[in-house]
Order: C-alpha cells, then sequence, then structure tokens
C-alpha cells in the first residue's frame, strides 16, 4: 500500500499535481481541502458562525464523500471560508479520523492513496511513503488563482486575489493547530517557474526512486 503525502500553499498547484500522480500510479486521490470546504459551505448554509468551532466541529462529523462533489466548493468565497474553519481544533480532529481511513483504506481497486492538503505529511500520514511540499511566489499564486476564478464567472480582480491569498498564508502557516508547514523529511517542489508537467516530471522522478522503479 503506497502513500503519498502531499502538502503546500493554496494555488501552488499542489491538487493538479496529486491528481496526475495517483491517475498515474493507480491511487486513490482525496483533496482534503474540499473537507474543510464542505464544512465551510454547510456553515455558511445554515447561518452558523464560521467562528464557533464548536458547531462547525458538528457539522465535520456529518461530511461524507458524496459531499465533495459540489461545485459551489471551488468558489472564492468557500474558499476563504474553509480557511477560517480549519483554525478550529475540534474541526481538524473530527475530519482526522476521515481523511486515515482514506488513506489506510482506499478501495480494492487502488495500490494505495495520494492525500493533498496542509497537515498530510505532518499529521494525518506522518510515516507516508513519500511526502511533497509544492510552493510558488505568492504573485504566482494569485495570477493561478485570479485566471481560475474569473473562469468560474466571478468578479473580482487580481489585486484582491492576492491580498486574501496572502491573508490565507498567514492564517494557515501561523495558526495553533496543525499549522502549514513542510515535514522534516519532505521534498521541496517550487512550481513557480515550472508547468504541471514538468512539476509532475519532478515528482514522478522522485516517487520511482521511493518505489524502486
Amino acid at each position: 500500500m503506497t502513500v503519498i503525502a502531499i502538502d503546500g500553499t493554496f494555488s501552488s498547484g499542489k491538487g493538479t499535481l496529486a491528481k496526475k500522480l495517483a491517475n498515474h500510479y493507480g491511487l486513490a486521490y482525496l483533496d482534503t481541502g474540499k473537507l474543510y470546504r464542505a464544512v465551510a459551505h454547510k456553515a455558511l448554509g445554515k447561518n452558523i458562525s464560521l467562528e464557533d468551532g464548536v458547531a462547525c466541529a458538528k457539522l465535520a462529523k456529518t461530511i461524507k464523500t458524496s459531499d465533495l462533489d459540489d461545485p459551489i466548493l471551488k468558489s472564492g468565497p468557500v474558499g476563504a471560508a474553509a480557511s477560517k474553519v480549519s483554525v478550529h481544533g475540534d474541526v481538524r480532529a473530527a475530519l482526522f479520523k476521515f481523511q486515515k481511513e482514506f488513506a489506510q483504506n482506499p478501495g480494492k481497486a487502488f495500490k494505495g492513496a495520494v492525500l493533498d492538503g496542509r497537515d498530510i505529511g505532518t499529521v494525518i500520514c506522518p510515516k507516508a511513503d513519500i511526502k511533497l511540499y509544492v510552493d510558488a511566489d505568492p504573485k504566482v499564486r494569485a495570477e493561478r488563482r485570479h485566471a481560475e476564478l474569473i473562469g468560474y464567472g466571478e468578479d473580482i480582480s487580481y489585486a484582491e486575489v492576492l491580498s486574501q491569498l496572502i491573508e490565507r498564508d498567514t492564517r494557515d502557516t501561523t495558526r495553533k493547530n496543525a499549522p502549514l508547514k513542510p515535514a522534516n523529511d519532505a521534498h521541496l517542489l517550487d512550481t513557480t517557474n515550472l508547468s504541471i508537467e514538468a512539476a509532475f516530471e519532478t515528482a514522478k522522478q522522485l516517487v520511482d526512486v521511493v518505489l524502486g522503479k
């Protein structure tokens, strides 16, 4: 059973990279960020304060795999709300089991799992076969996210996206519970000047060494 843990900053390309690695190696894939987005979406829908960790944790316990397929989870407002929800220790604890079970039991059709997020290599799967930490220059990440949101039909400026991204980076890296940081044994991958194909080839070479290919 192979487990690949991919952590990194927002819009660094870690999700796209994780999906490509999962497809290449026949592994199940989980975007753990969607779990927090799903919780945030439920909270917004029920007018529950994003600052209420206990109430949000109760919602987290109700999350199912089917909840992760809603296209609304890709929106800017839900993403911003998810970052606020994710600071709560109760929420993270409620979602820990979901992520752990996915990594350990991805399904008979798969040889293992790829999980991407912000605490996979440090908290969820500290014994993963290989850990990657993906990052890129904030301005480049903001350009990518801005293009993505415009593609979704959202009316938002690049300056707003950059400001939100920097705010999110600060929140993710300084929160008390499971802050975003590279695992001590993670391979660092800077995608600032890399196409997704180039990033994939680099990551694949690292994984192949571990898998003995």
